[in-house]
Parts: C-alpha cells; sequence; structure tokens
C-alpha cells in the first residue's frame, strides 16, 4: 500500500479544483478520510480474515463500488442539503475519486496482492502495468525505519510531483478563467 501520507496529499490536490466557495477545510478533510479509509481493511487480520479474501486487504473497501458508495455516503451526511444539486453530484464524484485514488495508488506499489478493483462482481485483484511506488509496511513501527524513508522518498517522487504539478495547474487554470 501506499502510505497514508500520499493518499491524504492526493485528496488535498484533488481538492484544488473545486472553487474556494466548495474547497473548505471541511472538504480536504473529508477527502484525506475517504482516501485514507479503504485501509481500515487490516483490522480483517485481527478477525482472522486472509488477504485475499472479499474483506481482506486490498479486497472489497479497495473497491470501485465501495468508492462510490463511500462518496455517496459522505456527501448526504456532510452536505445534505446539497446532495441533489450540482454542486452534490460533484461532491459526490470528488469523494469517490478520493477513495478509488487509494486502489489507484496501491496498484502502483510494488507489493501485495493486487486490488480488487471490481468487488464484489470480480474479486481478481490486479495491479496497474508500471508500479514505481514503494510498497508502505503495515504498523507505525515499521514505518519509522528504512523502509519507511524509502517509502516517502518513492511517494515523493511518484505521488507528490505530479500531486503538485496538478495543484498549480489548476491555479493557473483558475487565473486564466478569471481574466477572460
Amino acid at each position: 500500500m501506499a502510505s497514508i501520507f500520499a493518499h491524504a496529499f492526493t485528496a488535498f490536490a484533488f481538492s484544488k479544483s473545486f472553487s474556494k466557495e466548495i474547497n473548505t477545510k471541511k472538504l480536504w478533510i473529508l477527502g484525506a478520510l475517504c482516501a485514507i479509509l479503504p485501509d481500515a481493511d487490516v483490522i480483517s487480520f485481527k478477525f482472522g480474515i486472509a488477504y485475499e479474501d472479499f474483506w481482506g486487504h486490498r479486497g472489497f473497501t479497495h473497491s470501485l463500488l465501495f468508492a462510490l458508495l463511500l462518496g455517496i455516503c459522505i456527501t448526504a451526511i456532510c452536505y445534505s442539503k446539497k446532495i441533489f444539486t450540482k454542486t452534490g453530484i460533484l461532491l459526490i464524484l470528488y469523494f469517490t475519486i478520493c477513495t478509488a485514488s487509494h486502489g489507484v495508488l496501491d496498484a502502483m506499489t510494488t507489493g501485495g496482492l493486487g486490488i480488487a478493483f471490481f468487488s464484489p462482481f470480480d474479486t481478481t485483484r490486479y495491479f496497474l502495468p508500471w508500479r514505481p511506488i514503494q510498497v508502505s509496511p503495515i504498523g507505525a513501527s515499521k514505518f519509522f525505519s528504512h523502509w519507511g524513508v524509502k517509502v516517502i522518498l518513492s511517494e515523493l517522487i511518484w505521488v507528490g510531483i505530479p500531486s503538485v504539478l496538478f495543484m498549480f495547474t489548476m491555479r493557473f487554470l483558475k487565473k486564466e478563467k478569471k481574466q477572460s
């Protein structure tokens, strides 16, 4: 998996697509939570659920359906007055993308069993053909080691730089739109 830092930063970068009216601290905190939440499935290990099972790590909680359901739920709970508006649709899309980005980043890592993108319809685990991100260890104690430093450096290159470029692009496009 990619680290929680990479997942959260990706959601923060995506939030820059919105106008200042919508792009609030609440939006990007909820987006970051959506981007991190799929890894709550690691608690399944404590219940004897195997990694490769439906509820196992990188299973259903990493799927596109889960991303959509979470996007709808977060919007319905936190933006209930806007859910049936154009803004509501954009919020559902944002939270869905933040959640789905988790699986995409994990599918770009160097380890694990792959991502069940199409669960529950197809539980096959997939990786992307290009896997440059160093897989993050599970557990804080292992993260604060030489392995964790390698992960952070890898994520700075493969997640941080593209995210910063995306944010600058959004800023530029918004400036251009104001001037026209």
